[in-house]
């Protein structure tokens, strides 16, 4: 293991703390890190230093094999193509990877099949309620119709009734104020209904168009 430390460790000095950082994950004691080192360099499998009380251990050099100029360029040159490989087959793969994406995005035949049959049952309802409303057969309840339609006329009234109580409170104050009624009612943050875009009586005009439409039968 420390043999394995040392061999890619860059090739540069290291002391005991270095290992021990280094096998951390191994769980190994800084001490028994500083008896393998010296049973190591025993051994001649590594030199070391002393500098004070500290040993700095260095692997040592004749055992590595140094490239001459030539052994560089060869190993430069398998490396670009080693490079190249590797692009080459990273490419392949996103292809391969697309076209398994694109694959499973594309419906089965029997998912085809089972949407058509959903779509012909939509498509003949649609057609179905559209032969009624042309035939004037209404889709809704006489009694829910009625239902909806009184408590419409129950809120318009409430609406109406508001209304004048606020229009008579609203007289009282401004009719002896020195206030400017319009700007009384920026003041107070005060909206009308035309302020906001509403009116009450094209809702009344609603309620009798209603009225008047003949029911179906």
């Amino acid at each position: 293991m420390l043999i394995c430390c040392f061999q890619f460790w860059q090739n540069r000095p290291v002391n005991a703390q270095n290992v021990a950082d280094a096998l951390q994950k191994f769980n190994l004691k800084k001490a028994a890190i500083q008896k393998a080192l010296d049973n190591l360099a025993d051994g001649g499998r590594i030199s070391f230093k002393e500098y004070g009380k500290q040993k700095i251990y260095l692997a040592r050099q004749d055992q590595f094999q140094i490239p001459n100029t030539e052994e560089l360029n060869q190993m430069k040159e398998q490396n670009a193509e080693l490079q190249k490989q590797l692009e080459d087959q990273k490419k392949a793969t996103s292809e391969v990877e697309a076209e398994i994406k694109s694959l499973q995005s594309n419906l089965t035949l029997e998912q085809i099949f089972e949407r058509e049959v959903n779509l012909r049952l939509e498509v003949q309802e649609m057609e179905e309620k559209l032969t009624k409303l042309r035939g004037g057969v209404t889709l809704v309840k006489p009694e829910e119709r009625k239902a909806v339609e009184n408590m419409l006329s129950e809120m318009i009234g409430q609406w109406r009734k508001r209304k004048r109580m606020f229009k008579d409170l609203w007289d009282t104050l401004t009719e002896n104020s020195p206030k400017d009624p319009k700007e009384f009612k920026e003041e107070l943050g005060i909206e009308y209904d035309e302020d906001v875009g509403v009116s009450l009586q094209s809702y009344n005009d609603l309620i009798q168009q209603g009225k008047k439409r003949p029911r179906g039968k």
